[in-house]
């Protein structure tokens, strides 16, 4: 210790000495650049390991064909999934599936890998984004992707859709989307998180509470999905091929891609190793179609995801934000969770295409049991009761809402809404059970003081 003391004393000296010699007063200061270790051309940000597996192919031809540099973002380490291995769960399964995320990435040439420590929440038969946001702490995070963004600087961000989608069974998946997002909007403004870029006291000395790095907006902005009915996203975004060769690697993407989550072993067992030794590839083969959320640089909406991309930084773009709808009716009603969130934060973020990208839908098990959440606006002076009417098609049930209104029935239910003020109400329904899957459509209507409102639908797919 004494030896080491010593040693770091005349190091201080010889600094110090060093900056008061004439040799060095004549050399003007010069400010370092960003840490070009780091900089990539896109940054991926998902939910959990094995979320990346979804685009394995098209980041493996970005990276080993393209030559992109390429880093990707965990929010968790997937310590509430499945173990098809071994007993291994919790904080020991996330020592796994960190593992296994990162050889996973690094068989397709990506090495710069982060996790941010996310819980991984668990669970549920229909998921709302909304749980979470809360449950990871959603301030937290956001700043951690930022700081990633201001540290990597890609021109490219691409995340996981954040919409309720038939076949979307995570509400962390869409909690990704969202904070990226967020994110790519205020990576640039130097008043978020502006502890981040503002320079440290002294960057040749020891316990800098400032971070020193850039302000960085990225360029374009793409989503994926693991929906299980694709059709609306043809045409929203470019569409990668599986079935094309490798030129590096002399393999189809589809290989590249089974062979990458064939490292996740905790949650596919080795099946993606046995899909590749007896060549059925049909899952992997599917291309991989992207989601254009938006372009500061234009190009077209099918074009490759670096068309028009400019080297370098581009200014800052400032959204729209977030605007109170001024109604001229009296009286309103929405579909609440996720669906109210979403309607007002793609408009907030300038994402144009992402109202008209779906109607409302769902997907559930025929004999399933779960709970949709409606919003009852009164915009008036007065306090005023809603009749609420659920229009069910045959086979359907109705259950009690939630346990405080347990006392109503829900096929005609009855709610004071006190002025200027939204009651939420939750609604339990129960599915038919069906010999084959398909869509049928629920449809609500009220009445609010002799006034009609509504209706709103929601399309649910009848597994």
């Amino acid at each position: 210790m004494i030896r080491h003391n010593r040693i770091l004393s005349f190091a201080i000296c010889f600094l110090l000495s060093s900056f008061s010699s004439p040799l060095f007063a004549q050399q003007p200061a010069v400010s370092p650049p960003p840490d070009a270790r780091f900089k990539a051309d896109m940054l991926v940000f998902v939910a959990h390991p094995d979320d990346e597996s979804m685009i394995a192919g098209f980041l493996a031809r970005k990276v080993l064909d393209e030559h992109k540099r390429v880093a990707v973002v965990f929010a968790t380490r997937g310590n509430a999934g499945q173990n098809l291995v071994g007993y291994e769960q919790d904080r020991s399964l996330a020592e796994i599936r960190e593992m296994e995320a990162r050889d996973a990435l690094a068989s397709i040439g990506i090495h710069e890998v982060w996790f941010l420590w996310a819980p991984d929440t668990p669970w549920q038969d229909l998921p709302d984004v909304l749980r979470s946001l809360e449950a990871w702490n959603h301030g937290n995070v956001l700043e951690e992707v930022v700081r990633f963004i201001r540290l990597t600087r890609p021109e490219v961000v691409v995340t996981m859709l954040p919409d309720v989608v038939v076949g979307e069974n995570h509400e962390d998946h869409q909690a990704a989307g969202v904070i990226a997002t967020e994110a790519f909007d205020i990576a640039g403004d130097p008043t978020w998180f502006p502890e981040q870029v503002a320079a440290p006291e002294d960057r040749l000395w020891f316990a800098n509470l400032m971070e020193g790095l850039h302000t960085w907006q990225p360029e374009k902005l793409y989503y994926f999905t693991d929906a299980s009915q694709l059709g609306f996203v043809k045409g929203k975004g470019p569409e990668y091929s599986m079935t094309a060769i490798s030129p590096s690697q002399h393999v189809s993407y589809a290989i590249l891609a089974a062979r990458e989550i064939s490292f996740h072993e905790t949650q596919y067992d080795g099946t993606p190793a046995k899909d590749l030794a007896s060549g059925k590839l049909g899952e992997y083969d599917q291309p991989v179609t992207l989601i254009l959320g938006k372009s500061l640089v234009g190009g077209s909406v099918t074009g490759g995801v670096f068309q028009g991309v400019i080297l370098g930084p581009i200014p800052f773009a400032p959204v729209h934000g977030y605007r109170p709808s001024v109604s001229n009716r009296s009286y309103g009603m929405e579909l609440g969770g996720g669906w109210a969130f979403y309607k007002r934060f793609y408009s907030a973020h300038d994402l144009a295409s992402m109202p008209e990208l779906l109607p409302p839908e769902i997907g559930v098990d025929g004999g399933q049991d779960f709970s949709i959440p409606l919003l009852l606006h009164n915009h008036t002076d007065s306090s005023v009761t809603f009749e609420l009417h659920t229009h069910l098609a045959p086979g359907w049930s109705v259950g009690s809402s939630s346990a405080q209104y347990a006392h109503h029935a829900i096929s005609v239910s009855r709610f004071m809404v006190s002025m200027h003020d939204y009651f939420p109400v939750r609604l339990r329904l129960v599915a038919p059970r069906t010999v084959r899957s398909h869509w049928q459509v629920i449809t609500w209507t009220a009445t609010a003081n002799g006034t009609s409102v509504g209706p709103i639908k929601l399309r649910v797919y009848v597994r």
